[in-house]
């Protein structure tokens, strides 16, 4: 049995009906749209972190300071007379050999460059030299003749035994008086010598040779000149003979230990040098940092390892960064250092947990360059977040993010 069909007029009517009981429904339908839309841009969305392993392996606690190189046997060579120094034909870095390398040649003055009122002074001084002599000798001359009288007279019982003694006095008196006055004479003599234009010819040069294998270091002053006994003239030593003074804090010296291991940087070449501490100096001394603050500082002496064809380049006052070990193992449980901040009097870090940041008390140890020892509060393998800040909280929702 067939419906009936609704007439047109009817259908029109309906379609108009449902239309308008569809537009009542918009309105509302879009303000739970926008309710939602509000909603969910308001609940909490999980923050980015960075996050980083806690692993275990090895551990090394560095002390950074500068330091400076500087060779171990310096030889500042002096001139040994007086005389025309010739000029130095060596350079800095020209190679010498001990007791073959002449560095240095010494002439002996002429007498033509003393001057004439020096000349005649000693000449006055050799005849009152000359003069003194000869009184000396009337002296000794008298006081031996006077000694033999007082015998011949304490023999006959004449004289005293004290006044034979007295002269026996003079006479050893006189007879020391000589001796003086003749070595005066022998100075006076040999001063007046070296005006003789005679003997000046027949004098030899001094030749100065290098006292050590090496190099030349720094000479003082190229050009000839007169030198006194005594001048320095330049510095040898050994290039490949180094050692590194580095100035520490007094309370980190007194730490250390011969032996300690050391590592050079930023010396000017691809890889780190080798070094080892030989000796902490005893005496410490005041310097003034360069935020002005006063400090005790210790010089610490270490010697390099690293065989000379790694450090070519390397020189006497070269600067360098060097690192010393302070404390090192190989199985240590670590962290880093970015990982850890304090909380009151502790350490605390935040452990990735299900998605949410879950607040971690922490026992930290050794702290190196950029990880911390853990000895209480983690275990290898937990994942915590790096530089949480105060943006983070226990129990946030958060999530990790590889750099």
């Amino acid at each position: 049995m067939n419906r009936p069909s609704l007439s047109l007029p009817a259908a029109a009517r309906a379609r108009a009906e449902a239309r308008r009981h569809t537009r009542r429904w918009v309105p509302w339908l879009a303000l739970v749209a926008l309710l939602g839309l509000i909603g969910a841009g308001f609940w909490p969305r999980p923050v980015p972190v960075e996050t980083a392993p806690v692993t275990r392996g090895p551990l090394r606690v560095y002390l950074t300071e500068e330091g400076k190189t500087r060779i171990k046997h310096r030889y500042l060579v002096s001139a040994p007379v007086s005389g025309q120094l010739r000029r130095i034909a060596l350079d800095p870095g020209d190679p010498v050999r001990a007791g073959e390398t002449v560095v240095a040649v010494i002439e002996p003055l002429r007498p033509a460059l003393l001057d004439a009122r020096s000349r005649e002074l000693a000449a006055a001084r050799r005849s009152a030299a000359a003069e003194q002599v000869e009184r000396a000798r009337a002296a000794v001359r008298f006081a031996t003749n006077e000694l033999l009288r007082f015998q011949r007279l304490f023999a006959e019982g004449t004289v005293s035994i004290q006044e034979l003694e007295l002269a026996q006095w003079r006479a050893e008196a006189a007879a020391r008086e000589l001796g003086v006055a003749e070595g005066a004479l022998r100075e006076a003599e040999a001063a007046l010598a070296e005006f003789d234009t005679t003997a000046a010819p027949g004098r030899e040069l001094t030749e100065v040779h290098a006292p050590a294998n090496g190099a030349v270091l720094r000479v003082l002053d190229h050009s000839a000149r007169v030198v006194t006994a005594g001048t320095p003239l330049l510095e040898i030593g050994d290039p490949a003979d180094l050692e590194v003074v580095i100035e520490v804090l007094s309370r980190d010296g007194a730490a250390l230990t011969p032996g300690t291991p050391v590592e050079l940087d930023q010396w000017g070449g691809p890889q780190p040098l080798r070094a080892r501490v030989r000796r902490v100096e005893p005496a410490a001394f005041t310097k003034i940092s360069a935020l002005g603050v006063e400090e005790q500082r210790v010089n610490v002496i270490a010697d390099l390892v690293s065989p000379p064809e790694e450090r070519r380049g390397l020189g006497d006052g070269f600067r360098v960064e060097a690192r010393i070990v302070v404390w090192e193992a190989e199985a240590v449980l670590k962290v880093p250092s970015g990982a850890l901040f304090r909380r009151g009097e502790d350490w605390a870090a935040f452990v990735l947990s299900e998605g949410r940041a879950r607040l971690r008390g922490i026992k930290a140890g050794r702290a190196g360059t950029s990880e911390v020892q853990v000895l209480e509060g983690l275990e290898a393998g937990e994942e915590v977040i790096l530089h949480p800040g105060n943006r983070i909280r226990d129990g946030q929702r958060v999530r990790p993010v590889r750099l």
